[in-house]
């Protein structure tokens, strides 16, 4: 394993890596309140507190 980090810098690799998750972990929560099923919460009225 110490060969595959001799031919990458260990921290531009890291930052690489947790940039692409970040971005599909956010992609994943968009799509995911695009459709009907997930983001029909947004579209609701508001209760009002009584």
């Amino acid at each position: 394993m110490w060969k595959v980090w001799m031919l990458f810098d260990p921290r531009r690799a890291l930052i690489g890596i947790l940039t692409f998750a970040f971005f599909m972990v956010m992609l994943n929560h968009f799509v995911q309140l695009s459709t009907p099923r997930y983001g029909s919460w947004l579209n609701q009225p508001v209760a009002e507190a009584q």
